[in-house]
């Protein structure tokens, strides 16, 4: 082999491995979030909580919180907050969820309320069906 063609087969190697280095980044940039996931449903009791309190929980390994909403039933939230990826505590006296990195404030419908979360946290579907409380 001269030293043309080795230079030659390096620069494609070399060509390749770049390209391929920067597409696969770029193809999974562009591919929607949870696309490869598989969605999991996590089930309780409804027994397990009582009016006005919450449980944390683990959603396709995430952070949840499911509350007991008095009068209004059963809602599933992420508690990762939306500003900088904080987790949010239930502040079951004032009802409300507070994040404690930057004093960032949510309802009990996760809508934001003060502080700097640009968006409310995120909701999970919530189904009862008899004594179970199905999430996910």
């Amino acid at each position: 082999m001269n030293r043309r063609n080795f230079l030659r087969s390096l620069l494609i190697f070399l060509g390749s491995t770049a390209l391929v280095s920067f597409a696969y980044p770029l193809l999974r940039f562009l591919e929607p979030p949870g696309a490869g996931a598989k969605a999991v449903k996590v089930i309780i009791k409804k027994g397990d909580i009582p009016p006005g309190a919450a449980r944390d929980i683990v959603i396709n390994s995430a952070p949840a919180i499911v509350i007991n909403i008095p009068d209004k039933g059963f809602i599933a939230l992420s508690k990762v907050c939306t500003h900088l990826g904080c987790l949010v505590d239930y502040d079951s006296t004032k009802k409300r969820l507070v994040c404690p990195c930057h004093a960032g404030v949510f309802s009990l419908e996760g809508k934001v309320l003060s502080g700097p979360p640009p968006k409310p946290l995120l909701k999970y579907a919530v189904k009862v069906q008899g004594e179970d409380i199905v999430i996910g």
